[in-house]
């Protein structure tokens, strides 16, 4: 009888991959075995030789919708001949020691077993599925109501596990025992919930616990009656204005009525978040589309078994700031600040879908969830650590909790769908990481630890041509965020069992990754890879694009790096990039005509006086649009900027693009300090797309123009160690972009009472040009005509739907990223390419510390 040993790679832990096996094993009359071990999936199959090739050819066709097969790896057995067909030439390489020993009759599931290197992936976390969601609200179910149902098909992965291979003892559902009914479904290979780790009851799983201030002790929802009870306690203080810390997949979230005014204000209060949008979640795609418009994209992604937050356009009507909330859906003015996009999410636990049902019963059509965090601090994830930090400070009114414990941090993601349909990234997190993201093959690439940037932080390690980047961490700007930065590197190494040969970090020199990096390096006497901070935001995109077949791995592209701060090779602030590059290295070829930021990150939050910077660099400062912005800064304030610039004193020069829009914001008076990062230039698109909305005949062009001169001196100031390039310009020049002529176009309006909307989408077209106007100058002087985009000012969409419409139109590939975001968090994905070509290249240099 013929037989293969099979070897099936991806995501195949903990997404039914062995029930499913099983099943296809029985339809196709085949005798063997399949187990989970550290590296995949591994099948031992006998059967006919059609049998056996149909056999293999559906383990592929007929996978689990969760799954992702990166590979089948078939190897004959006895000589006996089997077809493999396109799995088997696609992957040669071949899974255990052959055997000739004929099998036993029947097809069987054999206990996991981790001897083998843990190559594998697990799946994220997957949303309650449809038939659970049914049993859910079916009372003759014995599993009615219970907040943590699930079987193979969802429920928590990722979040829950220690080890590999993802068996039930390796996770923190070992510590409750199943009882006799859920033991037999776990062992019954036909069952739904056959070993589905997280399988549970009333009767032996984790229960909802409540606990209100003033509390001694939590009361526990032990059964069906006392968890609704919880349930209805929850919904109650909600509905009454309340603000309850809810337990999630992978931490806490603070939730209020949306439809509340004052507990909306009230939260922001507590938690000091004035300004920022706040996310909602919704029962399903009707409630959504009753506030914003929702693309048949956008709701696949709402309905989907991730469920991310998605950013969505609010409609007209649920536009007008003051308006009393009313409809099916009911919002209060202050959830979405004033913006024209709303976050929204539909129930992705069964928790949260027993919640929206019994708060619809009480009126309340909308939740705001939030993260459970103190502002700038990681999100919470321990039920007494929250209570410490949510509820005895006063934050949140009680804790709605449960036994289970959280063992990875996970952020809901966020995504936005552009005007194309395409999906761009804004937070990649819960549901997505840490699927792998593809490199340019390399067999012999070292593996990379690459720690990111300092902002929107993530890390990555690399195996082989995967690349495994972490979620979403936060920004690391105190010792909780960086610890949690700690946690999820440790927690990558163990599970992935990898063990960096070389460490990638920023270039900035007070990065806390950065600094961990070069001690680290040291220590350990491992390469030391660099990176410039932009240089990594367009390697990204090469990486991925590479990977998508839309250019060559080595190929050379032009970089729009456009954000609001990365250190230069010259020492000033970057932020405003025309670069050519490749995976090995860059050019410079245009910036931002430089201007300088008084205070620094003061400035960053006080863009008032980056504006009066702007202008002093520009000669405008007493040009009469500006009379409201000297006025508003007095003449104190103003005095004291004026000598910080003219003296230099702690006042870097900046070349970002993102400043340059702060700045705008500010002297069109749309925003003048911000409340959090990136706020004034978000409110200056803010003011643009409510503008610009409902109006017929916009102007193809705008009235405002940048200056693109070319700089007689030679760029390369700056230390040669760290500077990165691919080739000189041919004719040796750096193009500076000066403002001057759109600032002082954008004077002359508001001197002229031009409303501030239509000023801001003006300078938007003017971006927009500008980008064409750069990409043009390369092309000449390179022959280039594909265009990478990254940074975080291309988060604005505005311009991640103009600038590439705009570059298509002038006959560019545009190259878009849509695995990873635009803004900082890419920059982890982007070291692990930059550092694995320059390992490659031998006449890189490369500093070892």
């Amino acid at each position: 009888m013929p037989g293969a040993r099979i070897h099936i790679t991806g995501i195949v832990q903990g997404v039914g991959m062995r029930p499913f096996v099983y099943r296809e094993a029985v339809a196709h009359g085949i005798a063997g075995w399949v187990l989970n071990a550290g590296d995949g999936v591994h099948v031992e199959a006998w059967g006919d030789g059609a049998d056996l090739a149909g056999f293999v050819r559906d383990l592929t066709a007929h996978a689990p919708a969760a799954s992702q097969i990166d590979g089948v790896q078939v190897e004959e057995i006895a000589g006996g001949a089997v077809d493999g067909g396109a799995a088997r030439t696609e992957l040669g390489a071949v899974c255990g020691a052959a055997t000739d020993d004929e099998p036993d009759a029947a097809f069987r599931i054999v206990a996991s077993e981790d001897e083998t290197a843990h190559t594998t992936l697990v799946s994220p976390d997957i949303a309650t599925c449809p038939d659970c969601l049914r049993e859910l609200f079916d009372p003759a179910d014995r599993r009615f109501h219970y907040p943590f149902i699930n079987c193979t098909n969802c429920g928590p992965r990722f979040t829950i596990i220690h080890d590999l291979p993802y068996d039930r003892p390796k996770t923190s559902m070992a510590a409750f025992p199943m009882c006799p009914t859920c033991a037999a479904e776990y062992a019954d290979p036909l069952d739904r919930r056959f070993h589905a780790q997280p399988d549970a009851c009333f009767a032996c799983g984790p229960h909802l616990t409540w606990r209100a201030g003033g509390d001694t002790e939590p009361l526990v929802g032990g059964t069906r009656e006392e968890s609704d009870a919880i349930i209805e306690r929850c919904v109650r203080a909600i509905a009454a204005g309340g603000i309850v810390a809810i337990k999630g997949l992978g931490g806490f979230h603070l939730a209020c009525d949306a439809g509340n005014e004052g507990a909306v204000r009230e939260l922001r209060r507590r938690k000091r978040r004035s300004n920022k949008a706040l996310a909602i979640m919704v029962r399903g795609v009707e409630e959504a589309a009753a506030v914003c418009a929702v693309s048949g994209t956008e709701a696949d992604l709402l309905t989907g078994s991730v469920r991310p937050i998605v950013l969505l356009r609010r409609l007209p009507a649920a536009q007008p700031e003051g308006a009393v909330p009313e409809g099916p859906v009911a919002l209060a003015p202050n959830v979405a600040a004033g913006l024209p996009e709303l976050g929204v999410m539909l129930p992705y636990t069964p928790l949260q879908h027993l919640l929206l049902a019994a708060c619809a019963e009480q009126g309340v059509s909308a939740l705001i969830m939030t993260s459970g965090n103190v502002s700038e601090e990681p999100i919470e994830t321990d039920d007494a650590h929250a209570w410490e930090h949510l509820v005895a400070t006063g934050i949140a009114d009680a804790l709605l909790g449960n036994d289970r414990a959280i063992l990875s941090r996970y952020d809901d993601s966020v995504v936005r769908v552009d005007a194309d349909g395409g999906l761009l990234p804004v937070r990649r997190a819960r549901g997505y990481a840490p699927q792998p993201l593809a490199l340019p093959r390399d067999e012999a690439a070292p593996a990379v630890l690459a720690c990111g940037p300092e902002q929107k932080a993530t890390l990555a390690l690399t195996r082989a041509n995967q690349c495994f980047l972490s979620q979403h961490i936060g920004d690391l700007e105190n010792g909780e965020t960086l610890g949690a930065w700690h946690e999820a590197r440790r927690r990558a190494g163990a599970l992935f069992a990898i063990e960096p040969d070389v460490i990638a970090c920023d270039l900035h020199p007070s990065y806390l990754s950065s600094q961990w990096a070069r001690g680290e390096a040291a220590r350990a006497g491992l390469p030391l890879v660099e990176v410039q901070h932009h240089h990594a935001h367009i390697a990204s995109v090469i990486a991925e694009a590479a990977d998508a077949g839309q250019i060559g791995a080595g190929e050379r592209v032009i970089g729009l790096a456009f954000d609001g701060t990365g250190a230069g090779t010259d020492g000033t602030v970057w932020g405003g990039e025309l670069l050519v590059a490749d995976l090995s290295g860059f050019m410079r070829m245009g910036r931002l005509a430089p201007w300088r930021l008084p205070g620094g990150a003061a400035s960053v939050r006080d863009a008032r006086r980056n504006a009066l910077s702007l202008l002093m660099s520009c000669g405008l400062v007493d040009h009469p649009g500006a009379d409201p912005l000297r006025a508003d800064l007095g003449i104190e304030m103003r005095a004291v900027t004026e000598r910080m610039v003219e003296r230099g004193i702690n006042s870097p020069l900046t070349s970002s693009m993102g400043r340059l829009l702060d700045a705008l914001a500010a002297l069109t008076g749309v925003c003048g300090e911000a409340t959090y990062e990136g706020e004034p230039a978000i409110r200056l698109e803010a003011a643009a797309t409510r503008w610009a909305m409902g109006k017929t005949g916009l102007p193809e062009r705008s009235d405002y123009r940048f200056a693109c001169v070319d700089d007689p001196e030679v760029e390369g100031a700056g230390d040669p160690a760290v500077r990165e390039r691919v080739g000189e310009r041919p004719d040796g020049r750096l193009m500076n972009v000066d403002p001057t002529p759109l600032l002082a176009a954008v004077l002359d309006d508001l001197a002229a009472s031009r409303e501030a909307g239509e000023v801001s989408w003006h300078i938007h077209r003017a971006v927009i040009e500008l980008c064409v106007e750069l990409a043009r100058a390369a092309s000449r002087a390179t022959g280039i005509r594909s265009v990478a985009l990254s940074g975080g000012v291309f988060m604005n969409r505005l311009l991640i739907e103009g600038v590439p419409r705009a570059l298509e139109g002038a006959g560019f590939a545009v190259l878009v990223p849509r695995t990873v975001p635009v803004n900082d968090g890419c920059i982890a994905y982007g070291q692990t390419a930059i550092a694995r070509a320059r390992l490659s290249a031998p006449a890189v240099e490369v500093r070892t510390r």
